[in-house]
C-alpha cells in the first residue's frame, strides 16, 4: 500500500473509525446479532463480486489499496466500511416502513456519496473510468442497501415463522 501523506490518513483513519464501530454495532442489539451478521456478509460478499467485475473491466480502479498484489479492488471498503454501514443502516430503520427507509437511506448516502467524489477528486484511492459518474454510484448503493435490507427483513420473517 503505497501513496502520499492524505492516501494514508484517510485510509487508516477509515480503518480505525470502522474497526471501532462494527463490534458496537453487533453487540448493540443482541437478540437481532444473527440479522447483523446476515447483512454484514451478504453486502460484503455482493460488494466483493460487484466491485471485482467493476475493477476487472476497468470500470473503476484503485491505485493506492491495502494487498495490491493480491486484489485489485478496495478490501477496505468492500468487505469492511460499507458492511458495517449496512449493519447501522438495518439497526436504524429496523421497525420502520419503507417509505421512511428510504428517506433515511438517502439521508445516509448523499454524505457518503459526496464523500466518495471528494476521494476521486482529492486522493488517489479511488478513479472512475468510462463515464462512471457519482450518480451511478448513489443509485448502485441505494439499490444494494435496499437488497440486503429487504434480505434481513424475508430472514426474520421466517425465522420468527419458525420459532412459533
Amino acid at each position: 500500500m503505497k501513496g502520499n501523506k492524505v492516501d494514508q490518513f484517510v485510509l487508516r483513519g477509515t480503518l480505525i473509525i470502522t474497526a471501532i464501530s462494527l463490534p458496537i454495532l453487533l453487540v448493540r442489539k443482541k437478540k437481532s446479532i444473527k440479522d447483523w451478521v446476515i447483512a454484514y456478509l451478504f453486502n460484503g460478499i455482493t460488494n466483493g463480486i460487484i466491485d471485482n467485475v467493476l475493477a476487472s473491466y476497468k470500470i473503476l480502479e484503485y491505485p493506492v489499496r491495502h494487498f495490491p498484489k493480491l486484489f485489485n479492488t478496495s478490501l477496505l471498503f468492500d468487505f469492511f466500511v460499507y458492511p458495517t454501514f449496512t449493519v447501522f443502516f438495518n439497526q436504524w430503520t429496523d421497525k420502520d416502513m419503507p417509505k421512511v427507509i428510504l428517506y433515511k437511506l438517502l439521508f445516509l448516502l448523499l454524505p457518503l456519496t459526496l464523500c466518495e467524489w471528494l476521494i476521486v477528486k482529492k486522493t488517489n484511492l479511488l478513479k472512475w473510468h468510462k463515464g462512471w459518474k457519482w450518480y451511478y454510484s448513489l443509485v448502485f448503493m441505494t439499490f444494494k442497501s435496499l437488497t440486503t435490507r429487504a434480505l434481513v427483513g424475508f430472514v426474520r420473517k421466517v425465522s420468527d415463522k419458525q420459532n412459533r
